[in-house]
């Protein structure tokens, strides 16, 4: 199955694009990159290779060794471009997160946008994950209409968890935990119709991660084809829920 995950030029999240990428992959599964135009080669944000503060709040080491393997891929290389994306021809859709300020690129495209609602139309599986979710909030159902959020049962980025990282690194890193001035849970809950049932922010981490092997610390919402996830910690359960949405969902969006 061919699985559709738009990315910004560069700044987004090492893991929430890394490991579903390598589970999905793994399961036999395409996944076709998309940038604003066809033939960028993206790049994550470096901070998260490096470490955000003091080598530390970076992704894990098996993510970045994921990322290492996707920077080699002839997939990585030939992206295509936002507008020229036929999504019907898609069996799946993910749309990652990142915080730093190239994300706006991707966050605040109106062109992805709308091709995300022609996908979310088709009623075949969707993944967002952490500031991915914002995308969503901005895509609507039809021209003028609602978030395509707006009935669903959804998590993202939680605001405890944006403030704290940014109120620990603004010293140093001045606005890099903060993609706008709005926190990503409150845009999130603007576009839903009933925030105070439809949003889920999970149990409240500020560091443990859910793994490979542990999902102790990880939440993902499902509602009906969405799928949704707080930040990367979140990664391992996310793509292994997508992955089992995806086999499950019998889309015929591959076929000829």
């Amino acid at each position: 199955m061919r699985v559709l995950m738009p990315v910004p030029d560069r700044d987004f999240d090492v893991t929430e694009v890394a490991v579903p990428w390598r589970i999905l992959t793994a399961a036999g599964h395409q996944v076709v990159f998309a940038t604003e135009r066809a033939g960028t080669s993206p790049a994550a944000d470096p901070l998260l290779l490096t470490g955000v503060l003091f080598g530390q709040l970076g992704a894990e080491k098996e993510p970045r060794d994921f990322y290492d393997e996707l920077t080699r891929s002839r997939e990585f290389a030939a992206t295509v471009g936002w507008a020229d994306m036929k999504v019907d021809e898609f069996d799946g859709l993910i749309l990652p997160g990142g915080h730093a300020q190239g994300m706006r690129q991707y966050l605040g495209s109106e062109v992805l946008h709308q091709q995300v609602g022609r996908f979310w139309a088709l009623d075949r599986p969707v993944g967002a994950i952490c500031h991915g979710v914002l995308v969503l909030a901005r895509s609507r159902a039809g021209v003028g209409g609602r978030s395509v959020l707006a009935d669903r049962r959804t998590t993202c980025l939680p605001k405890y968890m944006e403030r704290s990282a940014y109120l620990t690194t603004a010293w140093r890193l001045g606005r890099y935990y903060r993609t706008y001035p709005a926190y990503v849970e409150d845009e999130v809950k603007a576009a839903l119709d009933d925030p105070g049932t439809l949003f889920e922010r999970g149990p409240r981490v500020l560091t443990a991660r859910g793994t490979a092997t542990d999902d102790s610390h990880a939440y993902v919402v499902q509602d009906r084809n969405y799928l949704s996830a707080r930040w990367p910690g979140d990664a391992y359960l996310f793509g292994r829920r997508f992955l089992e949405l995806l086999e499950a969902s019998g889309s015929a969006g591959s076929q000829p």
